[in-house]
């Protein structure tokens, strides 16, 4: 019961925090010219309407077969390509079109193939004019073989786009960058987007920002601040959003320490640490059970004028209740009302654990009547808490009465409330009661049919040893 509720991991991955640190959407000005992943390259349809006006341009498309290419083999590409060509009366002009074929082959061929294959297109069909999305497209292919050693291709495909007009820009380096991380190769992302820096195209905050976070989950702590100090040569310095990703990271892995030396940072570099900020320490306290130093920043936040919200006080109340001060954090209900945050599920949850850790499970469960009675409806987690405490508290029958509701309500049960419950109702001999809720557990499928069986079998185990020691009827 001292880990972190379902109930509320879910609540933290919906917090402001995450939704900070969302993927960056570019503006749409930007999407145009970023290569989508193969699969989500729309399938170009024959149309069955027809349409009157011939010279329509929406027409002439519809009218033009797709190209899917699964073999690599160049010469095949091109004959198909020749042929499309050749049938087709009006081609479009738009280099969408073109560009979709390109991408298409480059997901099954070699980068070498690829840039043939683009040079037979141009030659072949004049009127297709490669634009910057057309070298994405081949810069999306070179940085996205996770065995290469070296920046090599990256490098050629690179030259390739200033040779034709399309220096790299901030898009391209978000778009290799991107494709880079993706596929293992961050060394290789740190050593391009340093090279890039380097020739006037900086990666924007987001790009940057993105690298960090990937960095924070794949590469050592050092790694990450030395590629932080190595970016302000080029006079790109980290910003709140930065810091908030590593103090996140560091929370994360329970390094406190690190965590309030970032917050130190970030006060000198000239932030203020906002709401986003605090509640991650205050969650790396929760994970600690500190629930002294979660009240501490609590406080802190008071004195900065930082306005907690309500991840803020679900936070609170689940770190003083998880380090057995569940009088303080009944408190913060109260609290959180009059600053308009009505407690939630996650909330009363919360206060559940803490209750049940105390042995007082009853309380809990006249909490959860005042809970309801107020309108806030309980989640499976509520249940499960209160089903763990009544049983661990010998209220066998308290806690059946709740799991009937449970099973009223199709509610699945969680691995500790269902290993405690047929552990429960074996110590009294109520082996029959045992069956039946394994039973309900496979049903409703509330983990594998194996977990569960496994979960029954050592209760049997227990119990067998148990009335050999007479510690069971």
């Amino acid at each position: 019961m001292g880990k972190i509720p379902p109930a509320f991991r879910r609540a933290a991955s919906q917090s402001p925090l995450s939704t900070l640190l969302k993927p960056y959407t570019p503006p749409a000005a930007l999407q145009e010219q970023i290569p989508l992943p193969i699969s989500n390259f729309p399938t170009q349809k024959k149309s069955s309407k027809k349409n009157p006006i011939k010279n329509d341009d929406s027409t002439t498309k519809s009218n033009v077969p797709s190209i899917t290419f699964e073999s690599p083999n160049l010469p095949e590409a091109k004959s198909l390509f020749n042929s499309l060509i050749s049938s087709t009366k009006n081609t479009p002009s738009d280099s969408s079109f073109y560009n979709s074929i390109l991408q298409s082959f480059s997901s099954v061929s070699s980068l070498q193939d690829s840039i043939l294959f683009l040079n037979h297109m141009v030659k072949k069909h004049p009127a297709f004019c490669p634009n910057r999305f057309t070298y994405h497209t081949l810069l999306v292919q070179s940085c996205s073989s996770p065995d290469e050693e070296s920046l090599s291709n990256v490098h050629r495909i690179l030259n390739l786009m200033t040779n034709n007009g399309f220096p790299p820009n901030q898009v391209s380096t978000d778009v290799a960058v991107r494709s880079l991380c993706g596929c293992g190769r961050e060394e290789h992302a740190i050593e391009l987007i340093k090279e890039l820096s380097a020739k006037n195209s900086q990666p924007d905050t987001y790009t940057y920002n993105f690298l960090v976070r990937h960095l924070v989950k794949n590469r050592s702590l050092s790694t990450v601040n030395c590629f932080i100090k190595d970016m302000r040569e080029f006079g790109i310095k980290p910003d709140l959003v930065t810091y908030t990703i590593m103090i996140d990271n560091v929370c994360n892995s329970k390094n406190l320490r690190e965590a309030t030396r970032l917050l130190g940072v970030l006060s000198e570099e000239g932030y203020k640490p906002d709401c986003y900020v605090y509640n991650t320490i205050m969650k790396g306290y929760c994970m600690l059970s500190q629930g002294g130093d979660v009240l501490g920043v609590y406080k802190k936040m008071q004195d900065e004028g930082v306005e907690p919200d309500q991840y803020t006080y679900n936070t609170l109340i689940f770190g003083l209740s998880k380090s057995g001060r569940v009088k303080e954090a009944k408190k913060f209900l109260g609290v959180m009302t009059e600053k308009g945050h009505l407690p939630d599920a996650v909330t009363y949850t919360s206060l559940m654990n803490g209750m049940c850790r105390e042995g007082d499970a009853l309380g809990a469960l006249r909490l959860l009547e005042e809970m309801e009675g107020k309108g806030c409806s309980p989640n499976s987690c509520t249940y499960n808490t209160l089903l763990l405490g009544l049983c661990k508290a010998r209220l066998l029958d308290k806690g059946l009465e709740l799991y009937q509701v449970m099973k009223k309500g199709d509610i699945k049960l969680e691995t500790g409330s269902y290993g405690t419950l047929l552990r429960a109702l074996c110590r009294k001999g109520r082996v029959a009661e045992a069956y039946e809720v394994f039973d309900y557990a496979v049903e409703s499928k509330s983990f594998p049919d194996v977990a569960a069986y496994s979960t029954l079998e050592s209760t049997l185990k227990w119990l067998r040893k148990a009335r050999e020691q007479g510690l069971a009827v």
